[in-house]
């Protein structure tokens, strides 16, 4: 039997913007309610992006391994039920606050973080199992639950968007796509995506007012903010919530208050840790199981391309360059 190192590697950050380095340091001991994981893959995600220029919510302390989620092997329980139940299996998990993110070559996380999945499914895939598909469910049953026929999603080339197209296309709930390229343009009608409307357009905003009207589409979900956020409220018809889920420009917003007040709009966030604490366990179960029956046709995500450790400069550079068109993998192996 193989004796387990004492050591690993891992992809460390000293300060926001600064080059990732790879480092020799102890293997994290779990404690009770925790597992240890093996990595196997994790993928780079716009919020690990965040977290590398220092602009997520929550700063923290340096040094830091980033990566919020990935797959694994689980090697070692720190004890208790879930955790002892979770020892041997292969699955899909998301870091914990304080205990070190995913890009290393073992992660200690708790045992609820972690989700088992089956041979069925490859350990690529497991890696981008939570994130994207997950958010995609909720926005689904955001949509669901608040009676909506018709929704509104930008940075809709991405990975999520078009798990949004699928999903919506099999629910019956009209959905309008915002993208800021023709080539994007070009992808989502391939994916068979109904209604598309591209930002470089002079009459950007005229089209999304009048499309938004036309389907009565009052839930918009926001992943760009910026001047972007602006020209949705803007167009979003009376009695609209526009749910912000990222900032990718990286920009703040401005709004007339008189339009949100005086037209009964409203503003949200959107953080899946929150809504996932939000739901009962029994539909956080159901969600889980969707997923993973979902995750080879409407929530399977394209690899672009899969990087070695030691090549993790590189991976990012090649993410930021295109976030669209595929996902890159962080190969832990």
């Amino acid at each position: 039997m193989n004796q387990q190192p004492k050591t690993m590697k891992a992809i460390v950050q000293h300060g926001p913007k600064e080059k990732l380095q790879i480092k020799e340091l102890p293997i994290p001991i779990p404690g009770k309610g925790e597992v240890l994981v093996k990595m196997h893959a994790a993928p780079i995600n716009p919020s690990d992006i965040s977290l590398l220029n220092g602009t997520f919510a929550t700063r923290p302390d340096y040094p830091v391994i980033p990566g919020i989620e990935g797959s694994g092997t689980v090697v070692k329980s720190g004890g208790g039920f879930i955790a002892n139940l979770r020892k041997g299996k292969n699955v899909a998990c998301t870091s914990s606050a304080g205990r070190g993110g995913t890009w290393a070559e073992y992660m200690v996380t708790s045992a609820m973080h972690v989700i088992p999945f089956g041979n069925n499914i490859d350990f690529e895939q497991a890696s981008m199992m939570l994130v994207n598909p997950m958010t995609a469910m909720a926005f689904i049953k955001i949509a669901k639950a608040g009676k909506h026929i018709a929704i509104v999603n930008n940075a809709a080339a991405s990975v999520l968007g078009k798990m949004l197209v699928r999903l919506c296309k099999n629910e019956n709930i009209a959905l309008i796509n915002i993208v800021r390229r023709s080539e994007h343009v070009k992808q989502l009608n391939e994916l068979g995506a109904q209604y598309i409307l591209n930002t470089e357009d002079d009459d950007f905003e005229t089209q999304l007012t009048s499309l938004s009207a036309k389907l009565k589409a009052n839930l918009f979900f926001d992943a760009v903010g910026g001047e972007h956020t602006s020209q949705i409220i803007n167009a979003a018809p009376t009695g609209s919530k526009i749910v912000l889920y990222a900032n990718l420009s990286g920009d703040p917003f401005c709004a007339d208050p008189r339009n949100i007040l005086q037209n009964k709009k409203s503003i949200e966030g959107f953080f899946l840790g929150h809504w996932t604490s939000s739901q009962n366990i029994f539909c956080t179960l159901q969600t889980i199981s969707k997923v993973k029956s979902l995750l080879k046709s409407e929530l399977k995500a394209n690899i672009k391309k899969t990087y070695k450790m030691q090549m993790i400069n590189e991976a990012i550079d090649s993410y930021q360059q295109k976030m669209t068109g595929g996902k890159i993998i962080i190969n832990m192996k």
